[in-house]
């Protein structure tokens, strides 16, 4: 959980970090600023800020963004009704990514398991991915990543987002962040 105050820190920190890269937002986009600290309560090793600038019925536009070292737990988007879920490209804009899929496993691994969560963490096909450069995550893969030292913005094209209905393989999260007045 979030305070008020915390909530505002991380919005100015994500924010910051973004016109220091020379990416601009709208004031609307600004207050719409997301931290998604998943219910772990260390947002500064495990979680998310994101900006979702579209999401219809066909497709999605998000910037995703890392602070340094942070990770997005492993997860993944499953079929919902007809659709076989969400299939997503990032490309890294800023920072370096280390991206993991399922796949013949790396090893060892660049990315450092998050204290405490170790045995939430399958995928371990490694792709890092620097500015530029992109990979497409096909549906109904799990799959995590996190930034490097600098930290990390990462432009998200996919088909339609059901955030809430992500699958974690970390029984504890929820996708829903709570927040506390001070």
């Amino acid at each position: 959980m979030l305070t008020s105050s915390q909530l505002e820190a991380v919005k100015k920190r994500t924010h910051d970090m973004l016109q220091n890269v020379g990416i601009t937002l709208a004031n609307k986009e600004i207050q719409n600023i997301e931290a998604a600290d998943l219910g772990l309560d260390h947002l500064e090793s495990e979680g998310l800020q994101l900006i979702v600038y579209e999401n219809n019925d066909r497709y999605c536009a998000k910037e995703l963004i890392l602070f340094p070292n942070q990770t997005c737990p492993e997860h993944k988007h499953p079929p919902v009704g007809n659709d076989p879920g969400k299939r997503e490209t990032f490309r890294c804009r800023w920072g370096k990514v280390l991206l993991y899929v399922e796949g013949a496993p790396t090893k060892p691994i660049r990315g450092k398991l998050p204290a405490g969560s170790e045995n939430y963490y399958t995928a371990m096909h490694e792709i890092e991915l620097s500015p530029g450069e992109q990979h497409t995550i096909a549906p109904d893969t799990f799959h995590w990543f996190q930034a490097e030292d600098q930290g990390a913005i990462i432009s998200e094209f996919s088909s339609t987002s059901r955030d809430e209905l992500d699958i974690f393989t970390d029984p504890r999260i929820k996708r829903t962040t709570e927040i506390s007045d001070d």
